[in-house]
């Protein structure tokens, strides 16, 4: 069951999901649409507000289904994060895209340059042009 599967913490299934922690409640909606079986989640922030041991169970969960062939696009302000889970980065400003980077050429420097304009739109190699 997801509830394993994610690691969730509750007593009881019957729990109003709104008297878990922020890092389980995070995990419940995880599983509420990994039960519609997607191809593709797009997660903004997955991990803004809960603690440091369920950030890191729901990025091990992230690179998990990552590596089973699920795409995800995750939108995060945490730099450190997107560093640590992106294979690629895309910056944007003002809804301009300021940079795309490999996993290998973004780094903190690089990406916060783009951040704030300061540096012309990169594309990857082998990059897909849309």
């Amino acid at each position: 069951s997801f509830r394993e599967q994610l690691m969730i913490r509750t007593p009881s299934v019957a729990l109003d999901v709104g008297k878990l922690s922020g890092g389980n409640q995070q995990k419940v909606m995880l599983s509420k649409w990994l039960n519609a079986r997607p191809k593709l989640l797009i997660l903004d922030e997955p991990t803004r507000g809960i603690d440091v041991r369920a950030k890191a169970e729901v990025h091990h969960i992230i690179n998990d289904l990552a590596a089973e062939g699920l795409g995800i696009i995750l939108i995060s302000s945490d730099l450190p994060e997107v560093l640590a889970m992106s294979d690629r980065v895309l910056v944007m400003r003002e809804g301009r895209q300021m940079g795309i980077f490999d996993r290998k050429d973004a780094t903190q420097e690089r990406v916060m340059t783009a951040a704030m304009g300061q540096q012309e739109h990169q594309e990857p190699t082998g990059a897909v042009q849309g």
